[in-house]
C-alpha cells in the first residue's frame, strides 16, 4: 500500500511504528520464535506492563515533556523503577529520541542543548566504563575495536546531552554510567551511550538502521541481541492474543515522505 501527502495530516495523530524498528527486534521470525510487538491503546498501562518483558522507548519528534509519547513512557518508566526495586526485573533500552527521553525522566528536567549530527556516521569514543558494562561486554575484539575507528553509528539529531550538562547533574550521574560520547558538528561533547548503574535501563544515541557497513550491521544486530535477552530476564507473563500482535496490521509505503521503506499507523 502507498500513501501520499494528501494523508499526511494523519501523521501527526496516530500512533506510528517503522518497519525497520519490529525487524530490530523480531527479524522475520515465526511468533513463538523471537520477541512479539502489540500495539496497544493508551489506557490500560499497568496492565500491559505485567504483560511485557521490556520497553523499546523510539526515535522520533515529538515534544519530550508535554507529548503523549513522553507522558505514557513516564508511566512504563516508575512502574519499571517499582519493579526493580521490588526484585522484578524490567529493562528499559532508549534508541535516539527514546535515550533523550530517558535523561528527561532521570534528571527530572530537559537538559538537552544544541549537538547538531545530521545524516553523520561516526565511531564511538568509549570510557573507561564501557570495559566493565553490560552492554558492550558481550561485543567481540574485532567489532569492538572497528567500533572506534570506524564510522559505524549512524546520527540524525539536533540535540542532545552535553558531557558538562551531565556531569553537572547529581540525578544523571548516579544513575547512569557514561560509555561513549561523540562531538557534534558545531564542536559539542555530547554523551551517545549510557547504561544506568542499577536498573537495567540503557541509552543508544545512534539510529539502528543506519549505517550498512558489514561491522555497523553487526553492531546493530549485537545491540538488539543484548535488549532481547535482557528481556528474557523478565519473568512478566506474556498472554498477548495473536489478533493483538504486529503481524495483523499491515505496512504501507512511506519513503515518499519519510526515510523508511515502510512504516505501520494506527
Amino acid at each position: 500500500m502507498h500513501i501520499n501527502s494528501a494523508i499526511l495530516c494523519i501523521f501527526a495523530v496516530v500512533l506510528c511504528i517503522f518497519q525497520c524498528i519490529l525487524e530490530y527486534l523480531g527479524g522475520h521470525t515465526k511468533l513463538d520464535q523471537g520477541p512479539h510487538v502489540a500495539p496497544r491503546p493508551r489506557d490500560k498501562y499497568e496492565t500491559i506492563f505485567k504483560k511485557i518483558n521490556g520497553l523499546l522507548l523510539i526515535g522520533g519528534a515529538v515534544d519530550l515533556e508535554t507529548s503523549d509519547f513522553a507522558k505514557v513512557a513516564k508511566i512504563f518508566y516508575k512502574l519499571a523503577l517499582k519493579a526493580n526495586d521490588a526484585g522484578d526485573f524490567f529493562p528499559i533500552w532508549g534508541t535516539c529520541l527514546g535515550m533523550q527521553l530517558l535523561t528527561v525522566l532521570v534528571a527530572e528536567k530537559n537538559l538537552l542543548t544544541a549537538t547538531p549530527a545530521e545524516n553523520l556516521s561516526l565511531p564511538l569514543d568509549l570510557t573507561q566504563e564501557a570495559d566493565t558494562s553490560r552492554m558492550f561486554s558481550e561485543i567481540p575484539h574485532e567489532l569492538r575495536c572497528a567500533l572506534t575507528k570506524e564510522p559505524l553509528t549512524g546520527n540524525f539529531h539536533h540535540y542532545g546531552l552535553e558531557v558538562k550538562n551531565f556531569n553537572a547533574s547529581t540525578k544523571l550521574r548516579n544513575f547512569f554510567s557514561v560509555l561513549s560520547t561523540n562531538v557534534a558538528n558545531n564542536g559539542v561533547h555530547f554523551v551517545s551511550t549510557v547504561e544506568g548503574k542499577k536498573y537495567p535501563f540503557y541509552g543508544w544515541r545512534a539510529n539502528l538502521n543506519f549505517p550498512h557497513s558489514r561491522h555497523a550491521v553487526q553492531l546493530s544486530s549485537l545491540m538488539a541481541e543484548f535488549f532481547i535477552n535482557e528481556g528474557r530476564n523478565s519473568l512478566h507473563q506474556n498472554d498477548v492474543k495473536d489478533e493483538e500482535l504486529i503481524y495483523g496490521y499491515t505496512p504501507i509505503y512511506s519513503a515518499n515522505f519519510s526515510g523508511y521503506e515502510q512504516a505501520y499507523f494506527f
